[in-house]
């Protein structure tokens, strides 16, 4: 009973059970291999959030720990992201502090605001964001950071603005000022990368020597570290240019030595102002350069975590306990000065192919991540900047997928617009207002689904040979803003096929609500005073229990099919009747006015 409590708070716990040395070493091997991955992605991303290179490193290894903690997926990994680099370079330019320092509090608020998430269960709002809309967003992303990387990969220096077409103007106007070496470099070094992943994809089949299992392993482990393999042998040939006084490269520059310093996040900092000097920023300053971005990082955040625990774990995993380590990784990595960090899904990938058993591995990453910040940094300053271009580029290539738009539209071409939505308005104008009008737009052709519900109207004869019109909902709900569409329709299907009784089938409908009551009693009236029937047709208790509570009057019903042949046949009788009494009434009248009329 205790270890049950145990692991209830503390989740990671239950990887401890039964945890052998096997395991142990398996967790060893695939860290160490994701940390391979992380060092040189950790330095790239960290220039594409516009910060010194070490912030990256910083924000490799505090994730890891909670996540072996508290997490419930072996393959996930917490560390710095492309998409969430991205984000965070939109307020990293300021100049003076105000760089690391809004990074740093970035970290920090996208925790807290992920923790009130995880607290009101809020974790099911990812799933308002559809795949067409993720889809459009991660490929414009995918673009944006592609394009942010050209200047890197050619050896352009500073200029331009730093969104997509500001980009590319810039490319365009100092194309006479590509370096041709860091141009050169940094192509090849996409074409390494590029062909050194295909090697990871290397099999070996199970029935073959050891001499050749080893080769293909050998293979494997090559492409799974390509980056560190070419961010290591392009330094090295820097590295010795230098010495031979040469500098034919754009090197990352001096990375600082050294652990992290621990504390609290920044709650003010000092920014550049004009005639260079500096300008002091309070907490509130901060809050406001931040703005929306506190909210949409750690949406962003939550939806990439999700998505790869999923993809790994199965519908097994709790998205609320992974939204508490993704937020107890963002609070507390703060401390250690991390920009916002998430979930990675190529490196999840690196760790589920090393045969990772527990997400005690993350711990083992983290130490090779603080192990290089303590001896490795002064090695880094030779790093290429045109080589982390082509590390980055190389990566958020895939992340374009192109692939889905073939399959959407065969079959739903509708959905192609809030993705292409999302897509355009992200490169034009910004991922946050992409994203938001992509979300918009779908939320808007669900509203419209809701309040347009498509009818099908159709005459229909009973087994009796009685003719009806059948009225079928497409949809389970009829809520407020349909009901006047609903009695539209109902209204015209009378005046085109006659006065026949009119049936509602209500055997899909399971949602219905007081305005949708009320408005069916009101058609119910006005087709009582054309002499039309009314019949609903397998309609739920919850249905007949709000049209009970609304309505004064009662509608005929029927539970299946041969019940509404014995009702229509009922009611086609009772019609009969009246019609009858409606001639025979007037006539008997005038007879007996007539004979009144001859006695006298």
């Amino acid at each position: 009973m205790g270890l049950n409590k145990v692991e209830k708070w503390i989740p990671g716990a239950r990887w401890l059970r039964g945890y052998t040395g096997q395991d142990v070493v398996a967790d060893i091997i695939a860290g160490i291999t994701v940390g391979l991955t992380v060092l040189p992605q950790g330095l790239a991303y960290a220039t594409l959030a516009g910060l010194e290179p070490q912030y990256g490193l910083y924000s490799a290894f505090m994730g890891g720990v909670v996540y072996a903690v508290l997490g419930g997926c072996r393959e996930v990994t917490i560390g710095p992201t492309a998409l969430l680099s991205l984000m965070t370079s939109r307020h990293t330019g300021l100049g003076g502090q105000s760089g690391p320092h809004l990074a740093i509090l970035l970290c920090f608020l996208a925790g807290i605001v992920e923790c009130i998430m995880a607290l009101l269960r809020l974790g099911a709002l990812v799933d308002l964001i559809s795949t067409p809309v993720t889809v459009g967003f991660t490929s414009a992303t995918a673009v944006i950071i592609g394009a942010s990387q050209l200047k890197g990969l050619l050896g352009l220096q500073g200029g331009g603005g730093s969104g997509f077409i500001a980009t590319i103007q810039t490319v365009f106007t100092k194309a006479d000022q590509i370096r041709p070496a860091d141009a050169a470099l940094g192509i090849c070094s996409i074409g390494i990368l590029l062909l050194m992943r295909k090697l990871k994809d290397f099999k070996t089949p199970e029935t073959a020597s050891q001499r050749r299992r080893v080769f293909g392993a050998t293979l494997w482990l090559v492409g799974t570290s390509r980056n560190a393999l070419l961010v290591f042998f392009t330094s090295l040939g820097a590295y010795l240019a230098a010495q031979s006084g040469k500098a034919p490269f754009i090197l990352t520059g001096t990375v600082r030595s050294g652990l992290p310093d621990v504390g609290l996040p920044p709650f003010s900092t000092t920014r550049a102002g004009t005639n260079g000097t500096l300008v002091e920023m309070d907490f509130k300053d901060m809050i406001s350069e931040l703005g929306a971005s506190i909210a949409l990082v750690p949406i962003i955040a939550v939806l990439g975590n999700v998505a790869i625990s999923k993809a790994f774990g199965g519908s097994g995993i709790d998205a609320t306990r992974e939204l508490v380590a993704l937020s107890l990784s963002n609070v507390l990595g703060s401390f250690v000065s991390s920009m916002p960090v998430t979930g990675s899904f190529s490196r999840s990938a690196v760790n589920h192919a090393s045969g990772v058993r527990s997400p005690i591995g993350g711990i083992y990453t983290g130490a090779l991540v603080i192990l290089a910040l303590g001896l490795l940094t002064p090695y880094f300053h030779y790093i290429p900047r045109a080589a982390l271009s082509a590390v980055i580029i190389s990566a958020v290539i895939f992340m374009i997928e192109y692939e889905v738009i073939r399959p959407l539209w065969r079959c739903s071409r509708r959905e192609l617009l809030p993705g292409a939505i999302t897509f355009i308005l992200s490169l034009w104008l910004g991922v946050e207002i992409g994203l938001l009008a992509g979300v918009l737009a779908d939320l808007g052709f669900l509203v419209y689904r809701a309040a347009r519900p498509a009818l099908i109207v159709e005459r229909s004869i009973t087994m009796s040979g009685h003719n009806y019109i059948l009225v079928r909902p497409r949809h389970s709900l009829l809520y407020f803003p349909a009901i006047e569409w609903v009695r539209n329709g109902i209204s015209k299907a009378v005046k085109e096929h006659g006065k026949a009784p009119v049936v509602l089938d209500c055997r899909n409908l399971h949602e219905f609500d007081f305005t949708a009551a009320r408005g069916l009693g009101d058609l119910h009236k006005e087709l009582a005073a054309l002499s039309v029937s009314l019949v609903l047709l397998g309609p739920s208790r919850d249905v007949t229990a709000v049209l009970k509570g609304a309505i004064n009057t009662t509608i005929s019903e029927a539970c299946n099919d041969s019940e509404l042949d014995r009702l229509l046949q009922d009611i086609l009788s009772d019609h009969a009747k009246n019609e009858m009494k409606e001639i025979v009434v007037p006539l008997l009248r005038s007879n007996h006015d007539g004979f009144d009329d001859r006695s006298h």
